[in-house]
Formats: C-alpha cells, sequence, structure tokens
C-alpha cells in the first residue's frame, strides 16, 4: 500500500510541492483538492506530469463509499473501502444544529465491551490520520459540501475503534481537520468518547485541543462495570473521574459520560442514586443511551419507559442528563453492525 496523502498537512504539503520542482501555488492547489474530498486523478488544476509523480508515491483513492444505508429517520450508515481493502464504516445525522458525522480510528477494536459489535473480530489495524480525515472529506463532498461550506458540522469520534488506543494517529487528525487551511471544523464541535485509557486522557489534556471529551461508563461500580468492559480491570472509576477533573482544568471544558442502558445491568433506582452519588456537583453531563441491540451479543436495551424512568431519577437527583435521540436502528445503528454484517456475507459468499 503507497502513502495517504490525507496525512499531510498543509506545511507538509507545500514541502512535498517543493520537492517536486513545482512551483508554489501548486500546494494550495494540490491541497484545496484533497480537502473538497477529490482524488489525485481528479483535481484537474493540476498538470498531469505532477498529478503521475504523486501517484508514484501515494494511493489515488484514500476510501470510497461502497455502501450506503438510509434509514427512516434520515440518518445514513456508510460503509467505506480503504486502499488496502479493509472495511470501516460511519454514520450521518442530521440535527437541528447541523450535521455530525461519527467516524472511526480503527479497523476494528481490542476493547472488547461486551455492548458492542466493533469488537467483536479484535483489532485489525490503526486507521492512519489521513484515513481519518478522509471520511469525513468523503461524506461532506457527498452531501454537496466545500471547504467553506460544510455539509458535516461537528464530528464524533464514536465509530469503531477506541480513538486513544490510536493515539498519535487521532491527534495528528484533529490537528488537520482544526487548520485553517483545512476544513476547519473547530475543536468545539468535536467528541471524541473513550472507554476510559486513564494515562491517554492525562496526555491529551496536555495536546490543547478543547473538544468535547466523552467518557463511556456505563456502570457505577468498579466490579459491574468490568461485566460489560474488560477496561475497568485496568482504570477504576475514580481513576477516571480525577482524569476528567484534570480535562476540565486544563481546558475549561465540561466532560460528558456516555450511559447505556441495559437491562438487567445498570438502569434500576439503586444505579440511579449509585450514579447521582458519584456525580452530583462534577462539571459533567450524562447522556443516556438505549442500546441497540446486537445479534451476537445476549444484552438487551431497556425500553423508552423505562429509559425516560431513569432518565426522570437523574434530573430529581440533581444531575444535567438527556436520553440521546435514537438514530439509525433499523439500519444497524450500534457501531460496528453493519461491517460484522458485510464481512459474513462475503465469507458466505467465498465459501459457496
Amino acid at each position: 500500500m503507497k502513502k495517504i496523502i490525507q496525512d499531510l498537512s498543509f506545511t507538509q504539503v507545500s514541502e512535498l510541492t517543493k520537492s517536486c520542482n513545482q512551483p508554489s501555488f501548486r500546494a494550495k492547489q494540490l491541497y484545496e483538492g484533497i480537502m473538497q474530498g477529490k482524488n489525485i486523478s481528479q483535481i484537474t488544476t493540476l498538470p498531469a506530469s505532477f498529478k503521475n509523480m504523486l501517484l508514484n508515491e501515494f494511493e489515488d483513492c484514500a476510501i470510497s463509499i461502497v455502501r450506503t444505508l438510509t434509514s427512516t429517520d434520515g440518518t445514513e450508515k456508510y460503509l467505506f473501502r480503504l486502499a488496502d481493502g479493509n472495511i470501516i464504516e460511519g454514520v450521518f445525522m442530521k440535527y437541528k444544529y447541523g450535521n455530525t458525522q461519527c467516524i472511526s480510528t480503527q479497523v476494528g477494536c481490542r476493547m472488547g465491551c461486551k455492548f458492542c459489535a466493533s469488537t467483536l473480530g479484535g483489532r485489525v489495524r490503526d486507521l492512519t490520520s489521513g484515513e481519518i480525515l478522509a471520511q469525513v472529506l468523503a461524506v461532506n463532498a457527498l452531501h454537496g459540501g466545500t471547504r467553506e461550506k460544510r455539509a458535516v458540522t461537528n464530528l464524533v469520534l464514536m465509530g469503531s475503534g477506541e480513538p486513544f488506543d490510536n493515539y498519535d494517529n487521532v491527534v495528528a487528525f484533529l490537528k488537520n481537520v482544526t487548520a485553517a487551511e483545512g476544513i476547519n471544523i473547530s475543536a468545539r464541535n468535536i467528541s471524541l468518547s473513550t472507554c476510559g485509557l486513564v494515562d491517554k486522557m492525562y496526555q491529551f489534556a496536555e495536546e490543547g485541543i478543547p473538544l468535547n471529551l466523552t467518557v463511556s461508563l456505563h456502570n457505577t461500580t468498579d466490579a459491574e462495570r468490568a461485566r460489560t468492559m474488560p477496561i475497568a480491570n485496568k482504570w477504576s472509576i475514580a481513576e477516571i473521574l480525577k482524569a476528567c477533573d484534570n480535562y476540565f482544568n486544563k481546558t475549561g471544558r465540561r466532560y460528558i459520560f456516555e450511559y447505556a442502558l441495559i437491562v438487567g445491568e445498570n438502569c434500576d433506582s439503586r444505579h440511579a442514586d449509585e450514579l447521582i452519588a458519584l456525580l452530583k456537583g462534577r462539571p459533567c453531563h450524562v447522556n443516556l443511551i438505549r442500546l441497540n441491540s446486537v445479534k451476537e451479543r445476549t444484552l438487551e436495551g431497556a425500553d423508552e419507559k423505562s429509559a425516560y424512568s431513569f432518565l426522570g431519577m437523574l434530573e430529581r437527583g440533581g444531575l444535567s442528563a438527556t436520553l440521546r435521540r435514537r438514530t439509525g436502528a433499523d439500519i444497524g445503528g450500534a457501531c460496528g453492525q453493519l461491517r460484522a454484517g458485510f464481512l459474513s456475507e462475503n465469507a458466505q459468499s467465498a465459501d459457496e
């Protein structure tokens, strides 16, 4: 596999252009073309000789959309094929405040959370920063967005993979996606979800990228959390809370806890009381999630009545909390479901 040109910052593209003995204005033409979601061969402002030089070193197409599913609620889910043939997925959700894209940071995941389809086959490999960025550029272009007037206004790093398990590439992506010369999405419009890699949470607080830090909590005690999240065997809830406090002190940004409501695991009155005791008075918000069922897993999400009942208990206890709008349930809304289905289909076809 060749290099991915989307890995490069504008400064690096300028250096590349200079090394190819091209005039300096070619760097802007090349970078603008990339930011418009074009393949190298599609950038018509560049001379053929320069494009041929680039194509000797870089992939023409870093990522392509091979399947699109559209929900009755307007949510779109995509299967992306990478240049090496690996498959990842993403989601495009429409809200009143703008359009949010959920992006992947790894092919698969090794965190082993029991409610997530992304972990079923483990981690295949990390995505490069450019492969993460290429997801955004492709979907922005698909919906008619430009660099100046984006169709994608908000990003959530909540697709396949644990972002902090691919730390260097994710940080490089965040620097490029927020760069003024590029697609320039504000860090305040980006959310990153981690299952609680505490050492990386401290490291990220020093990066100077004030995005919305979201932690998958999903239970109130370490022992119960470990039943569905193996990472709880390494980092305790107390350690996570200290890392969150540090992030707030460094960035001034309140943090968010994701809490998937799982029948028989975490959504009765005892858990509500324990969650209130853990979090009341902290600069945080609780985002409740009605779990989308995964056929390979046995866990069952709470129904709507139970979800709103749990939300009411938290609110009466003084927590800032919301129940996330359920999107894309009819198209495999849970992370990793579409990819898992696609891989299964192709495995069956190969056997026939």
